[in-house]
């Protein structure tokens, strides 16, 4: 008999959820716009890495616009390689833009994360083959930034190879970097996995002291393999702030960790960290930093991690280095391991203090109140071979997978406002579902 599993939306309650669309592509390489009964309301037949409707006030008033990868390089590496160009779709399907043919080598190999910038242009995260001196001799898969004009003209670029002294890496760390890159050196996810970028956006800190490091333009990333968030200067290019790489151990048991219900208290090992970005003015949190720290393996050297794997979203005060909130499985009365994804995954906070997380590992999306309880689960029943975007005649590149297998991974969903895509779009108000949350 053929294994099922529970998919679609499994618990609403639509008194406490925040309601909106949510946006994700499935691992079968479609982006779709879902409600929170689980309608698909609207689909593109692209995945994005990941995937945005594009705010219309950055969008010169345009709705339903959406961001995805629209092309293949044929690289046979696959992973961060793998892309050809990415564009901007209309609510139709048209091509409104589209980037990579132009960038060095023909090609975008764009990957985690893009954004739309208030000037017009686009920030992209970027691989780069280069030689990167002092790590290996061969060509490594070093990742970076470019700031694309509307044109398509590179106009900024930053590449971590060239900063790497800035991250704080140990002796034994950068002996273990170097192995690494070494030893892989066209590993097709990067030596260091930079994951994500976000410009910081207005925020109270620069409003309160505009010579500080939180200027509005600087750009927060995060490096997974390395365990690192750091922010870096956009006039400079200089690395200004950083948590990690290494942290002061947490008194007593290592695998208790990530449930310590105390806040605020220190921030303590993060580890293969998805998506770390400051909450927007205006919305509750509103300049502190949120990640979903996965608790993956990841480190050099590795970072020690709990005999219990569990994941979780932390909310971090910049200025004290704090946790100021956090959601574990325990938050919603569950054992640490039934929310876990080692990879991929992030939590965005909503105009109601609710947050939306993806546990990508599981396909599963679902909302949180500020107390931990869940008000909305969804299950992606969309399944692929390997991971989402990479076409099923690509040899699979999920980690530790050497087999073809099913999969219904989900990189980050975005809520999306009713608001931002065009009128007459179904909106049927949330209903209840389920008799119990499944963390």
């Amino acid at each position: 008999m053929a294994y099922t599993r529970q998919t679609g939306v499994t618990w609403c309650d639509p008194e406490n959820a925040y309601d909106s669309y949510v946006l994700f592509t499935g691992a079968d390489a479609v982006t779709r716009l879902i409600d929170l009964n689980g309608t698909v309301l609207h689909e593109w037949p692209f995945a994005g890495v990941p995937p945005r409707l594009i705010d219309p006030a950055l969008n010169g008033g345009r709705l339903g616009d959406v961001g995805v990868q629209l092309s293949d390089s044929g690289d046979a590496r696959g992973g961060i390689y793998a892309n050809g160009t990415v564009g901007q779709l209309s609510w139709s399907g048209e091509r409104v833009w589209e980037w990579g043919h132009q960038a060095p080598g023909g090609a975008a190999r764009q990957n985690h994360d893009w954004e739309l910038l208030p000037n017009g242009h686009r920030l992209l995260l970027v691989t780069v083959p280069r030689v990167v001196p002092d790590l290996a001799e061969a060509t490594v898969g070093d990742q970076g930034l470019v700031e694309v004009d509307a044109h398509g003209a590179i106009v900024w670029q930053w590449l971590a190879g060239d900063h790497l002294d800035e991250l704080g890496f140990s002796a034994a760390g950068r002996s273990a970097l170097r192995e690494t890159a070494a030893r892989d050196p066209e590993d097709p996810w990067g030596y260091l996995e930079m994951n994500s970028a976000k410009t910081l956006g207005p925020n109270r800190w620069y409003d309160r002291d505009p010579e500080g490091v939180f200027h509005p333009d600087n750009i927060l990333v995060s490096f997974r393999k390395a365990n690192i968030v750091a922010l870096i200067d956009k006039t400079s290019g200089g690395i200004v702030w950083k948590l990690g790489p290494y942290f002061e151990a947490l008194a007593g048991a290592q695998h208790q960790r990530i449930n310590v219900r105390k806040v605020p208290r220190p921030l303590d090992q993060i580890s293969g960290q998805h998506n770390p970005h400051m909450t927007a003015a205006g919305l509750p949190g509103a300049g502190n930093i949120l990640v979903f720290d996965n608790q993956g393996g990841a480190g050099y050297p590795p970072a020690a991690l709990g005999i219990y794997a569990g994941s979780r979203i932390l909310e971090i005060d910049p200025a004290t280095e704090q946790i100021v909130w956090q959601y574990t499985a325990e938050d919603s009365g569950r054992p640490s391991w039934t929310f876990f994804s080692s990879f991929v995954s992030n939590a965005q906070r909503l105009p109601n203090g609710n947050t939306l997380i993806t546990e990508g590992m599981q396909g599963r999306l679902f909302q949180v109140t500020a107390a931990g309880d869940v008000v909305w689960e969804y299950h992606s029943p969309y399944e692929g071979y390997g991971v989402a975007g990479e076409p099923e005649v690509r040899e699979p590149r999920v980690p530790g997978v050497d087999r073809l297998t099913l999969t219904p991974l989900v990189y980050r969903a975005q809520s999306v406002p009713f608001g931002w895509v065009p009128a007459g779009t179904p909106r049927d108000p949330a209903r209840p579902v389920g008799t119990a949350p499944n963390p």
